[in-house]
Formats: structure tokens, C-alpha cells, sequence
């Protein structure tokens, strides 16, 4: 651990994890914490028993793979994956992060000669180099310069300024958008944004890549932002839900045409983790439980009960220091009037054991990503601790 982190965690009480379970963390020192943070991570809620054991089962038979022979358990979880994805996204290259699943789909692009990147301001890909050279924010990016060359940064949600990027190249271009920008500070695009980028890269013959590793997988109250927008991309990024909140695991789901380098020579693009058989075996199990437990239309519900209330609760105790509130389905940003003050509503929300996030590109605004698995009585007790910290906040600030 970095010294810079130990003191990040000190702010928190110096707090140590020892057991989750659903929306419960556990530290050593036996406090029991909601947790609506994790960073999307825990959509299933941590522990989920039908993915434990499943990991379990094929830990016991075989944790990692040869790599040399065909592995039995990454068919079935890419043809699991592949049946709750937009129509069209049939091939399936694994990963362990987000950020390398941005990598996978910068190099199909790069394989298809689209070697101009053109991603949106304030949108965040991950921190591994391609990917950092996607995540519009000098914070990260200036410390590791030079980054890849020929890449645009346009306002998200500006669709014109697209189209002119679009216009300063020849067929030669790969877009990656985010159908909410999450990092952002939880930004939701003007209606039909992502349907006209769509509609943009046809036009201009663009490789168009969705990055839901943050919003897929039912985090919007939908399978995926695509399903929303009508959209199928060339390539759609997955990642933080997939793991069930056991196993690290990320996706590229592509189209045949797109995925063809990858399928033309297999070695073009590898990893030794890449679709581990501990991994599959998760990733398989997330989206059984996702599907079977109707996990989309809870998260849709229980979203938009949070967010009707948070605002209310905004409007009632803290007027002055909430900008807004806003999010679909379990995806929901809270904007204060400064940083320091989204600083002090985490504090006082881990006074009253509730764990939430803060947005690395919007330092106003705290996240709550709660699990679709959270129960009335946990709904209550997030309300009420945002309830009690903006009240505290408002008496501080006031």
C-alpha cells in the first residue's frame, strides 16, 4: 500500500475490511457498514452464494488453465454473456480489468486502420496508457506523457463537435463514449445523444466503441445504456458487475467484423488470465443471478424510489449545498457546491456506517451505487444517513 493511500484511509478512521455479505461490509474492529460505494462493483452484492459456489466448484477442479489445450469453462460464460448483450455482439475477448478491455478494443480499432481516437471530455476509460490517453483529464495524463498520438477530446453530449472531429479525418477515426459518464460526476447525455453518435460514426465509416464497464450489466435500470439508445456498437466494454463482486473480470463484447483480427490470428492479442477458468466461472454465474433474480427491473425500481427521495431529502435539509441530484436506475450522483463539501458528506456518511464514493473527475459530486439486491430496510438506512449528514452539513455550512 502507498503512503498516499494509508492516508487516504486514515481519513476513514483507519477502517480495516474483514467479511462482506449483500450490502454489508464488516472491519476488524466488528462495525457493520451499508455499503452503496465499491465503485459499481458489488451489483449482486458481495458474497452472492450461487457465484461463490460456483467459483468454489471450479476452484476445486482447476483454479488457471494451460493456455495450450481449449478450456471448457470460456464457452459457456462468453455464450451466457452473449445472450444478454445488444443483437450482433457475438464475439467475446476477456479480460481482467476495465482498462484492458478499453486496450482490446483500442487495438481492434487500430487493426481495422482506425488509428485517430476521439473520446469525450471529463470521460474516464481507465488508467493503463491507451486507456489513459481515452480519459480526458490532465490530473491523470500529464505525469506519463507522451500518451498515443492523434487522439480529440470533444464536450460529451455536443454532438456537432463529434461531427467536426469526425470531418477532420477520412474514414479513419474510433469513437469511445460512455452512455453516462459516470466518473464525471454521474452526467447524463441530452435525449438521443448516443443513438445520433451512433448514427454519426455510419456516417464517417468510424469504429464506434460503448464503454459500460461502469453502466452495464443492469447498473441503469437496463441490460446495458445500448439497449436504452437502440444502439449496437462495434464494440461494447464490460467490466465491475461482471466480477459478482468475487472474481476480477472484464469483457470486449464485438461484432464478427470487428472482432475479425482477433479470430484471424490468435495470438495477436493475448493475456495468461485472459478468460481463466475462476474467472468464467463468475462471470457465468453474475449474469445467471442478474437474469434470474430479475436484478435489471429492481435496479430500475429501486432507483428511481432512491432518487425521487434523495432529492426531496436535498431540497428539505441542504438547498444551499446540493447543486442536484441526479442518475438512472442504481447509478446516482449527488453534486454539492464544492469539493470540500462532497468531502465532508463521505465523512459524515461513514459516521452513520454507510459507505459512498466520490468521482475522480468531478471531485462535487459523491456517488451511492447501491446493489440491486439491497433490501427495504436498507433503502431506509441509506435515506436516513444522507437525511442526518446533510443536516449536520447544513448547520456546519450554513
Amino acid at each position: 500500500m502507498s503512503r498516499g493511500r494509508s492516508q487516504l484511509a486514515s481519513m476513514f478512521g483507519g477502517l480495516v475490511e474483514q467479511s462482506a455479505s449483500g450490502a454489508r461490509v464488516v472491519t476488524t474492529d466488528g462495525q457493520e457498514f451499508l455499503n452503496c460505494g465499491g465503485y459499481g462493483v458489488f451489483f449482486t452484492g458481495a458474497g452472492h452464494p450461487h457465484i461463490v459456489a460456483a467459483v468454489q466448484r471450479q476452484a476445486e477442479q482447476q483454479a488457471l488453465s494451460t493456455r495450450l489445450f481449449l478450456d471448457p469453462a470460456v464457452g459457456p460464460a462468453a455464450r451466457e454473456l452473449v445472450s444478454v448483450a445488444p443483437a450482433g455482439l457475438e464475439r467475446v475477448h476477456f479480460a481482467g480489468s476495465g482498462t484492458e478491455a478499453t486496450e482490446a478494443a483500442i487495438k481492434l480499432a487500430r487493426a481495422h486502420g482506425k488509428r485517430r481516437l476521439i473520446s469525450m471530455e471529463n470521460g474516464y476509460h481507465g488508467k493503463t496508457l491507451g486507456a489513459l490517453t481515452l480519459t480526458a483529464k490532465a490530473l491523470y495524463q500529464t505525469p506519463f506523457r507522451p500518451l498515443l498520438p492523434d487522439v480529440t477530446h470533444v464536450p460529451f453530449g455536443d454532438v456537432p463537435a463529434l461531427a467536426e472531429a469526425l470531418r477532420a479525418g477520412d474514414g479513419d477515426a474510433c469513437v469511445v463514449v460512455e452512455p453516462v459518464q459516470s466518473e464525471a460526476g454521474v452526467v447524463l447525455p441530452p435525449p438521443g445523444y448516443l443513438k445520433e453518435v451512433a448514427a454519426l460514426c455510419r456516417e464517417h465509416g468510424a469504429f464506434l466503441v460503448v464503454d459500460e464497464v461502469m453502466t452495464g450489466l443492469g447498473r441503469l435500470g437496463a441490460w446495458w445504456g445500448c439497449d436504452l439508445a437502440e444502439v449496437r456498437p462495434d464494440v461494447l466494454l464490460v467490466g465491475k458487475a461482471l466480477s459478482g463482486g468475487v472474481v476480477p473480470v472484464s469483457a470486449a463484447l464485438a461484432t464478427p467484423e470487428a472482432f475479425e483480427p482477433f479470430d484471424a490470428d490468435p495470438y495477436l492479442h493475448t493475456s495468461t488470465y485472459s478468460g481463466a477458468p475462476i474467472a468464467m466461472a463468475a462471470a457465468r454465474a453474475t449474469v445467471e443471478v442478474i437474469r434470474d433474480e430479475g436484478l435489471v427491473g429492481r435496479s430500475a425500481e429501486i432507483g428511481a424510489r432512491l432518487l425521487d427521495a434523495l432529492r426531496a431529502i436535498a431540497a428539505d435539509r441542504a438547498p444551499g449545498l446540493v447543486r442536484e441530484v441526479r442518475g438512472a436506475g442504481l447509478l446516482i450522483g449527488i453534486e454539492l457546491a464544492d469539493a470540500s463539501q462532497a468531502g465532508e458528506l463521505l465523512l459524515e456518511m461513514v459516521d452513520r456506517h454507510v459507505v459512498v464514493n466520490h468521482s475522480l473527475n468531478a471531485h462535487p459530486v459523491v456517488r451511492l451505487t447501491p446493489p440491486a439486491v439491497i433490501t427495504p430496510q436498507e433503502e431506509a438506512q441509506l435515506l436516513e444517513a444522507v437525511d442526518g449528514s446533510l443536516t449536520a452539513m447544513a448547520k456546519t455550512f450554513s
